[in-house]
């Protein structure tokens, strides 16, 4: 896809108005960056661009693809939102496996490559279980790009990440966007964003705000 349109996108919860009047473009080949305290509404946006929740008023395209209409959700989507899941049972590649087994478009190569490029051992057979915090994220970032999505939607992509999982990451989403995927990251952590994205913005009581670029 090379643009995700929202336009004038509201999401209502009983009386309390989450998403108020969105509009935005999302070009492919670009790093999105939207900062915000929690509640703010990051993750709803995100959510609602998934199509894992239905918007209240409002239109969200996948360029000429209106969501809920012409697809239940996102098209060729890389998702992380809140804190993953996985299999706890399994081994890191065993999971992957299992997911990229609904889809059956990457091959064991591929996932091993995606294993590879987060930090992690596509031969390590230990149970997730007994992963830290840190090897979670990174295996929850690996299922995100391992199927070589166009669109990337990561919410607190950094979470529980040392300062070289962060690099790490940083490059992985370069990348990404070099390849030509429309990148969308989410965090309370202004700094965060600012190191990772290309264009910067800010989420506040369910509107998105002063839009900033820079080099």
């Amino acid at each position: 896809m090379k643009k995700v349109i929202l336009n004038n996108v509201s999401k209502k919860i009983g009386n309390d108005e989450v998403l108020k009047n969105i509009s935005a473009e999302f070009e492919s080949g670009k790093i999105y960056g939207i900062f915000g305290r929690n509640g703010s509404g990051k993750t709803m946006l995100f959510r609602a661009i998934c199509g894992l929740i239905k918007i209240t008023e409002g239109d969200i395209c996948f360029d000429n693809i209106r969501l809920h209409q012409d697809v239940s959700y996102a098209p060729n989507v890389g998702v992380i939102i809140e804190t993953p899941a996985f299999w706890k049972q399994f081994s890191g590649f065993e999971n992957l496996k299992m997911l990229a087994n609904i889809q059956r478009k990457i091959t064991d190569v591929e996932i091993e490559e995606s294993l590879r490029r987060v930090g992690l051992d596509p031969n390590d057979k230990r149970p997730v279980k007994k992963y830290s915090l840190g090897m979670k994220q990174r295996l929850a970032i690996a299922q995100g790009i391992m199927e070589k999505p166009d669109l990337i939607v990561f919410d607190e992509p950094t979470n529980a990440l040392d300062e070289e999982a962060v690099n790490l990451l940083r490059q992985i989403l370069i990348e990404e966007k070099e390849r030509g995927a429309t990148v969308l990251i989410a965090s309370h952590n202004k700094d965060d964003i600012r190191l990772l994205s290309d264009v910067f913005m800010k989420m506040e009581s369910g509107r998105l705000s002063e839009v900033m670029t820079y080099e």
